[in-house]
């Protein structure tokens, strides 16, 4: 498979926003938060070798699909929607669209943010070449949820403000 294939694409991306992540839990967040954002990388390493396995040896002669092959649950697609709502219970509603800014540990998760909607597209484009499993589609989907609604939540923690993106109006 050459370099630049969908396939590999795809899960490079998920090593990356894995690696962003460890750079996240570098600027000391709270523990729990720590604590799921390891659980995190855990899964994407998960979601990276389903991504990386030539989906013709993940069955067998038999027609069947391997079962020693680690995969992405609904357990923990549940864990991220889990997290969202706890943290959403303790933000003021959001207004507007906010910028990426006010503190390191903010503008760090906020770069996992976009690598992992760059993931998710890449995910859905080799989804189109060569289906892949719906989960990791969903998984992406809410880990980017996720870290947006945690962004916001470390910019609570750390007591910067949330600046929000309001157009200007050209009077032109």
């Amino acid at each position: 498979m050459p370099k630049h294939h969908t396939r590999i694409e795809t899960y490079g991306t998920v090593d990356e926003l894995n690696c962003h992540l460890g750079f996240l839990r570098a600027q000391k967040m709270d523990t729990h938060s720590d604590k799921i954002v390891v659980r995190i990388q855990n899964s994407l390493f998960t979601l990276g070798s389903m991504l990386a396995t030539d989906p013709k040896k993940a069955i067998m002669k038999s027609g069947k699909e391997r079962l020693d092959i680690e995969k992405i649950k609904i357990s923990d697609i549940e864990l991220l929607e889990t997290e969202i709502d706890k943290m959403d219970e303790q933000l003021p509603p959001m207004t507007h669209f906010v910028l990426p800014a006010g503190h390191p540990a903010v503008s760090v998760c906020h770069i996992c943010r976009s690598i992992c909607r760059r993931a998710e597209r890449l995910a859905v484009a080799l989804n189109e070449l060569d289906p892949i499993d719906d989960n990791i589609l969903t998984y992406l989907n809410r880990l980017s949820d996720y870290l947006f609604v945690l962004a916001r939540k470390l910019t609570l923690d750390f007591g910067v403000e949330e600046v929000q993106w309001i157009p200007e109006k050209s009077g032109k």
